[in-house]
C-alpha cells in the first residue's frame, strides 16, 4: 500500500467529494478516482464510500479505517516535513496561505525589497485557509497566532484601513460587501460598512466580495468604501476621507510548522516576509 492512496482516502473523507479532494491535493478528478479505487481494492471487500449525487460519504467500513489512516498520515507528514528541512536546496516553490489583503501586499512587494527572494524560489500565494500540519501550505499569515501546536510564530505588523473615494467626487453611496459577508461574524470591514449604511440611511451602489473589486469601483467613482491604506494611498485618483479606523486594523502573524522552519527555502521566505513588513511599516500603517 502506498502513501498516495492514504492521502486520497482521507481527502475524500474530509471534503465529501472527489472533486473537492482533487482541489486540495492538486490532482485531477480522474486521478483521484483511480487512486481511490486502487486503495479500496487493496482491502478486497466492498467500497469504502457510498457514491451519492451530492458526493462521496464514508460507509461503516470506511469509518473504521479513518483513525488508522490518520495515524499513518501523521507519521508520513512528519517524515515529509523533516525530509524537506534536511534538503540543502535553495530553490523550489514556497506556498503561503493568507487573506486577500496580505496576499496583494506581498505580490506588489516581490521586487521592492532591498534583499529580494533568491531567484530559485517561487512564491505561491493561497487565498484560503490551509492546514500547516498536512502541508497544504508551507507557512501562513494569520490574524491570530495559533493557541497550540508545534509552530514557530512571529508578529509581522498591522495594516491600517480607512474610507476612500475618487478624488474630487461627491459620492454618498457606498461600495459594500455581499449580504452574506455583512451578516457574518468574521469579516470586520463588511460589518463596519453595513453599520455605516444602516446608521446614515445611505444607499449602496455596489456589493462585491473582493478587495480588488472594491478598489476598482471606488477608483471609478462608483462610491466610497474602505480599503487598506497601502492600497488607497497608492492610487493618485483616490483621497482618504477618514483617519485609519482602529477597529478595522488587521494584524498579521507569520506561522510555520517547526519541522519546516529550518528548510532553506522556507527560511528564506520567512526572512523575506519579515523584511518586507519591516521596510514597509509606514506604508501599511497609513503614515507614508
Amino acid at each position: 500500500m502506498d502513501w498516495d492512496g492514504v492521502r486520497v482516502f482521507l481527502a475524500v473523507a474530509r471534503h465529501g467529494s472527489l472533486r473537492a479532494a482533487g482541489r486540495v491535493l492538486g490532482l485531477s478528478q480522474p486521478t483521484i478516482a483511480r487512486r481511490l479505487a486502487e486503495f479500496e481494492a487493496t482491502f478486497g471487500g466492498p467500497a469504502l464510500f457510498d457514491r451519492l449525487p451530492e458526493g462521496a460519504h464514508l460507509n461503516a467500513v470506511g469509518e473504521r479505517l479513518v483513525p488508522v489512516a490518520e495515524r499513518a498520515e501523521q507519521a508520513m507528514l512528519t517524515l515529509e516535513r523533516r525530509r524537506a528541512a534536511a534538503s540543502p536546496a535553495l530553490s523550489g516553490t514556497v506556498r503561503v496561505s493568507t487573506g486577500e489583503c496580505a496576499a496583494g501586499f506581498l505580490a506588489r512587494c516581490l521586487g521592492a525589497t532591498t534583499a529580494p527572494l533568491p531567484s530559485g524560489i517561487t512564491l505561491e500565494l493561497l487565498q484560503s485557509p490551509a492546514n500547516l500540519v498536512r502541508r497544504e501550505a508551507d507557512l501562513a499569515l494569520r490574524h491570530q497566532p495559533p493557541k497550540s501546536g508545534n509552530y514557530y510564530v512571529a508578529k509581522l505588523g498591522t495594516f491600517a484601513v480607512a474610507v476612500y473615494r475618487r478624488r474630487g467626487e461627491s459620492v454618498d453611496a457606498w461600495v459594500a460587501y455581499t449580504d452574506e459577508q455583512s451578516q457574518g461574524r468574521t469579516h470586520d470591514p463588511a460589518r463596519w460598512v453595513q453599520r455605516q449604511v444602516d446608521e446614515t440611511k445611505s444607499t449602496v451602489a455596489l456589493r462585491a466580495p473582493s478587495l480588488l473589486m472594491h478598489a476598482e469601483a471606488i477608483r471609478a467613482g462608483t462610491g466610497r468604501g474602505v480599503l487598506p491604506c497601502y492600497v488607497g494611498d497608492a492610487h493618485p485618483v483616490l483621497e482618504r476621507l477618514t483617519a485609519p479606523i482602529p477597529e478595522l486594523a488587521a494584524t498579521y502573524w507569520i506561522v510555520v510548522h517547526r519541522d519546516l522552519r529550518r528548510a532553506p527555502c522556507v527560511r528564506a521566505a520567512i526572512d523575506w516576509v519579515r523584511q518586507v513588513f519591516a521596510e514597509q511599516r509606514d506604508v501599511i500603517a497609513g503614515d507614508a
